[in-house]
């Protein structure tokens, strides 16, 4: 019988292959093609299409154990990890899953079956429930299987009516429940499995998926009824483990284990630290798995849920006494841990051991900026008599430094301050409220409902396009008008038509959709771009040039040739950029984005510092060596598990099919692509790098352009060279020398000009002095003078000041069509006078604001006219 958490996994799979289901790999945790979601956070979400009859998978039944995580939008059980026994961030959810195929009477038998004779759970301990009017699965628990009529419950909507959002797939469902014993849970008496404690147990829920409820909330029946389970692999794990916990199962405690040793915290002896150290053993699994997604730390959505489950756990890690980074640490035991079931993060290991040290270390800055604003913070209110925290400042903290409330409790307490809970809550209910409402989806693009139902209806197009192939003879099978399907598209008509076999690339990987025309009898498309909304499903766009373009018609598909051979040979360029980079940067560059289109490259990867002008130069030698070694670009095909045994690169948000392609240059390069390519890497001619950037926290970006292109950029580049070699009348390779000595040389006369300036100042600080005025016993100097510029009237300032010893001055100036001012108050006197004062109180009647220090305070506006009212004004505000 199956014992290990890897071990009931797999024995789960087995048992559903045996039922005459697919096994399917787990989806990213990055949902594709659907907006509604943050995160993948249930098994169904990769078959929702199958589900609502839009897509034709070619198989009625699967299995999966998929990746998924609830931290963000509807499912968000962020707060309650670590101080529950059952909650996570990430888990693994087990589930099988009827496209139409059958439907209750199976899926209700499979699930008993496998829980009472595969893994042996005691009969006696299991309870079910069903919807509160779902007779039929009633029946069906009671009469087939056998279940005491007492161990069914019947349940209302909230808990039996299962909804994957807002809007999508829903249905009646049924929940299989353990009964952990009398020990467990809260004790009473009346306890329950209405009850919130955990003595009965949730094992599996079966969906009955019948309705997809639309956006004003009606339920609509769906082509076919289906289903849909899924069961929470560490809580079966837990149960068969004979644990209470989640946590004590295997599939936790080697992490437990790890942050005990590296803490020195026993783990079962105190319930603080046991938060923490749960917390950590969930996050690190979670942190690791959607930085392996693609999902890097930032400030705004996925990235911003990503950075908060991290810092959460360095959080954690710092109430255990974790000084320094170690949640790098916890990831590589979680890709030890699960690398046998998810492969591709061996592959990742050294990325996203990067990712999570830069974001530890930056989170460790940012703690000690938030430590410094507390300490602020309570002094002044101390010296204010007050002894509460306000609401605002611990959701500040909270928020923008990431201190939990406990932790700034805990910090505070030993000042006598408490916190103003009342006032935090109010600021996180603004906070949940603005987030409910900036979400608006996830980014991604939903698939037009015109190319799924035509998809699934049965039409296909074959891509011909590879080995150089650009014509092909084809017959249109679906003509698309303004969204819907039509028979014809007349001339000047905008239509999109599908054939059954094309040489046109769907834009996809990065690569744009190819460009050319279709031609029949009496007619002429111009295809102005390709997609691939679906697999196998090309939709050529454009407009009838000539004719009538019937469904049916035989038809001649020309691609343009030099356009694809332009973009096909910066495709290839991107894949012998990320060979150069990784040789001289390091493996832990990941490709994170990319276009490629005729004119240009773009490639956005994985890096954390700026790229040097010595590691471009050499990038650039080893992208062009690689060019002039002329090496064949070899392509197979093969199922991907296959693929991905080879080692190698796959992009991390690609949606990859059963079958992929590897392209392989030589012992460079060898990645997972479905783009065109080259023949040789010769073919690409020469590749130049034309911009370098960051474009977020740890990813990068490098513009390219390849062959044509590259080369006149090269000749642009050297025509301006020789335009500035003409100008100092040199020869092109000296330009950056003349230039330095040039620069070199205005700098002197720039510091000529200066010495001239303060000499020409010093004569006329003696001359203006003779002005200065007793005002009170004060001397006063104020008047307007002739400069330009501020730094050069503040030089001139410095000289008064020295000169007048003890006194005030202040100097009006126009500069174009604004006003300066500046006032300087001596040390003696700036007790009692503050030069910051005087000019706010100036400042306004030359259109402007300023301010300074007590000595020294200057001003700016654009009312240049008013000067000599703002320099007369200084008397009347002295003698207050």
């Amino acid at each position: 019988m199956a014992k290990t958490g890897s071990e009931i996994r797999e024995s789960f799979l087995k048992y559903f292959e045996g039922k005459g289901h697919t096994r399917v790999a787990s989806s990213a945790l990055i949902p594709k093609d659907d907006p509604t979601l943050m995160f993948t956070n249930a098994g169904m979400v990769q078959f929702k299409n199958a589900f609502l009859g839009l897509e034709n998978r070619g198989y009625t039944r699967a299995a999966s154990c998929q990746k998924c995580v609830r931290a963000g939008g509807k499912h968000n059980d962020l707060e309650n990890v670590g101080v529950t026994a059952r909650h996570h961030t990430f888990f693994e959810m087990l589930g099988n899953f009827s496209f139409g195929d059958y439907f209750k009477e199976e899926a209700i038998a499979w699930g008993w079956e496998y829980l009472t004779e595969v893994v042996k759970l005691p009969k006696e301990k299991l309870w079910v429930t069903v919807f509160e009017n779902d007779d039929e699965a009633y029946n069906i628990w009671h009469k087939k299987m056998k279940v005491p009529a007492d161990r069914i419950v019947r349940m209302g909507e909230k808990s039996n009516f299962w909804m994957m959002g807002e809007t999508g797939p829903c249905g009646p469902c049924s929940e299989i429940i353990y009964d952990q014993g009398e020990g467990t849970g809260c004790g009473r008496p009346e306890c329950d499995l209405d009850c919130g404690c955990d003595r009965y147990l949730e094992i599996w829920n079966l969906v009955f998926t019948q309705f997809d409820r639309d956006e004003k909330g009606n339920l609509n029946p769906l082509p076919k009824p289906n289903i849909d389970t899924g069961m929470g692999l560490e809580r079966l794990t837990a149960v068969i483990q004979g644990v209470k916990s989640n946590y004590d199962c295997d599939l936790f405690t080697p992490i437990i284990r790890f942050v005990e040793k590296t803490s020195g915290k026993p783990y079962g002896k105190n319930a603080e630290n046991d938060v923490s150290i749960r917390v950590i053993a969930d996050h690190s699994r979670a942190i690791t798995f959607l930085i392996g997604d693609g999902i890097l730390p930032s400030n705004e959505g996925r990235g911003y849920v990503l950075r908060r489950i991290l810092r959460r756990a360095a959080r954690h890690g710092k109430l255990l006494g974790l000084n320094k980074p170690f949640l790098h640490q916890c990831a590589e035991m979680v890709m030890n841990m699960m690398k046998d079931v998810y492969p591709d993060l061996a592959d990742k290991a050294s990325y996203i051991t990067k990712v999570i040290l830069n974001e530890e270390q930056r989170f460790m800055e940012t703690l000690d900026a938030g430590l410094r604003i507390l300490q602020e913070e309570t002094a002044a209110l101390k010296k204010a008599g007050k002894n509460v925290l306000p609401g605002s400042l611990v959701f500040k903290l909270y928020d923008t430094f990431g201190f939990p409330t406990d932790l700034t409790a805990d910090i505070v307490k030993r000042d006598g301050f408490t916190l103003d809970t009342a006032g935090f809550e109010s600021e996180m209910e603004q906070q949940r409220e603005r987030a409910r409402s900036a979400w608006k989806g996830s980014g991604e693009e939903a698939v037009a409902e015109c190319y799924l139902k035509a998809s699934s209806s049965g039409v296909v197009t074959e891509f011909c396009g590879y080995e150089g192939v650009t014509e092909a003879e084809s017959k249109i099978a679906a003509i698309i008008v303004e969204g819907n399907t039509a028979d014809a598209a007349s001339e000047g008509q905008k239509a999109e038509i599908v054939v059954e076999t094309t040489p046109f690339y769907g834009e996809s990987g990065g690569q744009v959709g190819d460009t050319g025309y279709i031609e029949g009898k009496g007619f002429i498309f111009d295809v102005q771009d390709t997609k691939k909304p679906v697999d196998k499903f090309f939709v050529h766009k454009g407009i009838v040039k000539k004719g009538t373009v019937k469904t049916g018609d035989a038809v001649k598909l020309i691609v343009d040739l030099e356009r694809r051979r332009a973009t096909q040979a910066n495709h290839s360029g991107t894949h012998v950029l990320q060979a150069a980079l990784k040789a001289v940067l390091g493996d832990h560059i990941k490709q994170s984005g990319s276009l490629v289109n005729p004119e240009r490259l773009r490639f956005d990867f994985t890096h954390f510092s700026k790229i040097t002008d010595e590691e471009m130069q050499r990038i650039e030698e080893i992208a062009n060596d690689i060019i002039r070694r002329n090496i064949e670009v070899v392509t197979t095909v093969c199922p991907l598990e296959e693929a991905l045994k080879t080692g190698a690169t796959a992009v991390f948000d690609e949606k990859y099919g059963a079958t992929v392609r590897i392209v392989k240059m030589g012992e460079m390069s060898m990645e997972l692509c479905g783009g065109t390519h080259v023949a040789r890497t010769g073919d690409i001619g020469l590749l130049k790098v034309l911009h370098e950037s960051a474009i977020a926290a740890g990813v990068r970006r490098i513009e390219a352009a390849t062959g044509k292109e590259a080369f006149r950029h090269l000749q642009k580049a050297e025509e301006e060279l020789k335009k500035a070699a003409a100008l100092y009348k040199a020869n092109p390779l000296e330009v950056a020398d003349r230039t330095e000595k040039a620069l070199k040389h205005a700098r002197e006369l720039e510091k000529e000009i200066e010495t001239l300036k303060g000499k020409l100042a010093a004569k006329d600080s003696g001359d203006l002095l003779s002005q200065a005025k007793n005002i009170g016993g004060v001397k006063v100097l104020a008047t307007e003078v002739a400069i330009a510029d501020a730094k050069t009237l503040r030089d001139f300032g410095d000289k008064l000041r020295d000169k007048l010893e003890s006194g005030i001055i202040l100097l009006g100036a126009k500069t174009g069509e604004k006003a300066l001012l500046l006032c300087m108050v001596t040390k003696d006197l700036a007790g009692k006078y503050s030069a910051g004062n005087i000019v706010k109180e100036l400042a306004p009647i030359v259109g402007g604001s300023g301010g300074g220090r007590p000595d020294m305070a200057q001003a700016g506006g654009t009312k240049p006219e008013n000067l000599a009212q703002a320099i007369g004004q200084l008397e009347k505000i002295l003698s207050k």
